[in-house]
């Protein structure tokens, strides 16, 4: 079995006396449904699940749900035997999106306090804001990403202690030795072709085989498009091509979306795909870093609503894209190759999961930062450059940036295949695996040097 660290929160919050109902959003396939059914017959003899997917596609019992006694009602058809009470009884409703009245519904679930639930769905962001009456104060929204790669290390036998110890060097600002490097690079090489949807991950610890991996991505990555493409009849094309466009939009010098070139119209702007794009980002498989045009401490107070980047929400999807099967552009990092989309993806990504909202800046006249993020110890923005190759002390825009004084900058990053870890002014020079410990959730400690 994968471990997950999402697995300890859910068990935290299972058994805390919390008073909400714990609902797992985030993309399919990234393993929702099997880490909470993993925890909650672990933790309940009585494990209901029932998915309203395949309710809504077969006998639909759930579809004129309204009230709490209808809900118990259509549960006691399926499961009325395993209906005990609070403490040792978890009611999983899967894919709740199907029914959104449900997601009403769960207020009146948690304070009936007859049983214990939990909740998981794709496209929560996109039904909640369609809702009626969103049930604030009832439930804990927690959003659920593919493996990331920390969750990648411990797939191939890395261990805690080994991780632990990674993570205090990179508090001290201490590289690892050289052979310890040169595992993690290979193994972040392999995460690069490999990415962190479960079924990709479970396919090549298995067989080793990167078509199998690449049969799997893309089959998912089909069926992210098919799924968009299904939301809504007057928006589907445009939705697939935003969703289409995000590979070659990486491949572009400034990498953002161009709202003009998503259907070669002139005169389209951001405001003519904003569902599009609420959508793609509200589904997860989308990731979203907006523009800041005063990269001041806190950053959403200056994000800029016309300019937006979009990543894809796995960079073994991307990688599968780009390169097919010739894993050589990764593993034996060709000079021909320019990873520079990829690396980046992979940084979004981390930091996304992490907890962190991402940003970027970008001046006309200053060049381009590619991350932003906040630092809630200093107050202040810390700027993150991604360097591939080996020019990685080169970043005329970042030495412009922490130097304005007017920003309020202590402190910077620049991540690469370096193992070195060096300072020079502002500026921290750190191996592109070290993101992984760039947790904005667990005591943002980690940005404190």
């Amino acid at each position: 079995m994968l471990h997950r660290e999402i697995e300890t929160l859910i068990e935290a919050h299972l058994k805390s006396d919390s008073k909400k109902i714990l609902l797992i959003d985030g993309a399919r396939q990234v393993g929702k449904t099997y880490i909470i059914r993993h925890v909650g017959k672990k933790l309940f003899e009585n494990f209901i699940e029932i998915n309203m997917v395949e309710d809504f596609l077969g006998d639909r019992l759930f579809a004129s749900t309204r009230t709490v006694e209808d809900f118990y009602l259509q549960v006691s058809m399926l499961a009325g035997s395993k209906m005990k009470d609070k403490e040792n009884t978890l009611i999983f409703i899967d894919e709740i999106q199907a029914y959104p009245q449900l997601l009403t519904l769960l207020k009146f679930l948690e304070q009936d306090n007859r049983f214990t639930y939990i909740a998981s769905g794709s496209l929560l962001g996109v039904t909640l804001s369609q809702t009626f009456s969103i049930p604030m104060g009832s439930i804990r929204k927690v959003r659920m990403f593919p493996l990331d790669f920390k969750e990648f290390l411990y797939a191939n036998g890395v261990n805690e202690i080994v991780i632990s110890s990674m993570q205090k060097k990179f508090e001290r600002l201490e590289a690892l030795d050289e052979p310890m490097h040169n595992k993690m690079m290979d193994l972040f090489r392999k995460y690069l072709l490999v990415g962190g949807l479960p079924d990709a991950v479970n396919s090549y610890l298995a067989v080793k085989n990167i078509q199998a991996v690449r049969d799997i991505q893309s089959e998912i990555h089909d069926y992210y498009a098919a799924d968009a493409s299904k939301y809504d009849d007057e928006k589907k094309l445009k939705i697939r091509r935003v969703y289409d466009r995000i590979p070659s939009n990486m491949e572009n010098r400034k990498k953002r979306v161009i709202a003009q070139s998503i259907e070669n119209k002139k005169g389209k702007t951001f405001n003519d795909y904003s569902d599009e794009f609420e959508y793609l980002i509200g589904a997860g498989i989308a990731l979203n870093v907006q523009a800041i045009s005063n990269p001041v401490f806190p950053l959403i107070e200056s994000t800029g609503k016309n300019l937006l980047k979009l990543y894809l929400n796995d960079v073994g999807i991307l990688t599968g894209i780009l390169y097919g099967n010739n894993i050589r552009a990764i593993l034996d990092d060709e000079k021909s190759i320019n990873l520079g989309s990829v690396y980046e993806t992979v940084v979004a990504s981390e930091l996304i999961a992490h907890g962190h909202k991402l940003f970027y800046y970008d001046n006309r006249n200053k060049g381009e930062v590619d991350y932003l993020i906040d630092d809630y110890n200093s107050l202040s923005a810390v700027p993150i450059q991604v360097k591939s190759g080996k020019d990685y002390t080169v970043h005329s825009a970042l030495n412009t940036f922490v130097s304005n004084e007017d920003y309020h900058i202590k402190k910077a990053f620049v991540v690469s295949n370096e193992r070195k870890v060096t300072k020079k002014g502002k500026i921290i020079y750190i191996p592109i695996y070290y993101i992984m410990f760039f947790n904005a959730d667990a005591g943002r400690k980690e940005l404190q040097f």
